[in-house]
């Protein structure tokens, strides 16, 4: 039934108190029910107008609530416009800095192929590095870069993801999937059309939550991207020193930087995925930061 239609049912103490009987011993709608299960605690004019008004919907030999998870919400005191659609989560927007960080990041990353803006790049990076790469051997490089990444990577994340409004998401489409399987279950052709119908007006919910996501990830790439260009042109221009010829590894043994490791990944960008991975690991356990929306 549509959302304000319930919303004003529940308004009368009386029903609310038998759907909140009803809820209960169908295990929160996923047990049918008989007169016979209620008649203790129901009057048969409450059971008739949950009926009357599809809360309850004939289901094999008994009746099933309609819509349990919206009932669970709207008998939880929770607001019912996070019930009609796609207004109850306000669409997400970049604010111009994002937008510039966007557009920035994305001419960075034409470095890979275009060999003027890559040279920049690492032009500008080997002023900065160079120093600790004269000091150290190339594979600590890597650590220490990996590490710095690694560092303010999961703390972007974690500042920038809105993770209450991606769960908001995550969470209406669970509700949606779960309802729609229950109106299957039961053969309800009228909640699969309405289902549908919410299906269509929460079609944004995928943009949005991609736009969630997305946002932290410019700031990262914006800050990472120069690091791999440089990484590449010390690699593959022939930049390193003399002894740094590559690293020994299990299993694979002695390797040069350029041969490949994994697939068609080279020693470098292995090495350094694998401690740039550990880093943040280690980073999100000493500081406690959340990069997800779970806890």
């Amino acid at each position: 039934m549509p959302i304000d239609q319930l919303v004003t049912l529940l308004e009368n103490e009386s029903i609310r108190e038998a759907l909140m009987i009803v809820y209960e011993r169908s295990d929160g709608g996923t047990e049918e029910l008989e007169w016979r299960d209620v008649r203790d605690a129901l009057s048969s004019e409450q059971w008739g107008t949950l009926i009357e008004q599809e809360v309850l919907v004939s289901a094999g030999s008994g009746f099933a609530i309609a819509e349990p998870g919206r009932v669970e919400r709207l008998l939880g005191g929770d607001d019912p416009s996070e019930d009609a659609g796609t207004d109850g989560i306000e669409s997400p927007s970049w604010t111009t800095a994002d937008k510039a960080a966007g557009a920035f990041a994305l001419l960075l990353f034409a470095g890979y192929w275009n060999t003027g803006i890559r040279d920049i790049v690492a032009s500008v990076e080997s002023a900065i590095f160079g120093p600790v790469a004269g000091l150290v051997p190339f594979h600590l490089v890597i650590v220490f870069l990996a590490v710095v990444t690694g560092f303010y990577s999961t703390v972007l994340q974690s500042r920038l993801l809105d993770r209450e409004k991606l769960e908001q998401y995550k969470q209406r489409m669970t509700d949606l999937q779960e309802r729609t399987a229950a109106a299957k279950e039961r053969g309800d052709e009228e909640a699969l059309e309405r289902l549908q119908e919410e299906r269509m007006a929460a079609a944004g919910d995928q943009l949005g939550m991609f736009k969630l996501q997305f946002r932290p990830m410019v700031w990262i790439m914006l800050l990472t991207i120069p690091v791999f260009l440089w990484l590449r042109w010390k690699v593959r221009g022939g930049h390193l020193g003399t002894g740094e010829t590559g690293l020994v590894v299990p299993i694979a043994g002695a390797v040069t930087w350029q041969q490949s490791l994994v697939g068609p990944m080279q020693t470098w960008l292995v090495w350094y995925f694998c401690c740039s991975m550990a880093a943040r690991q280690l980073i999100q356990k000493v500081f406690g930061l959340r990069t997800g929306t779970s806890s």
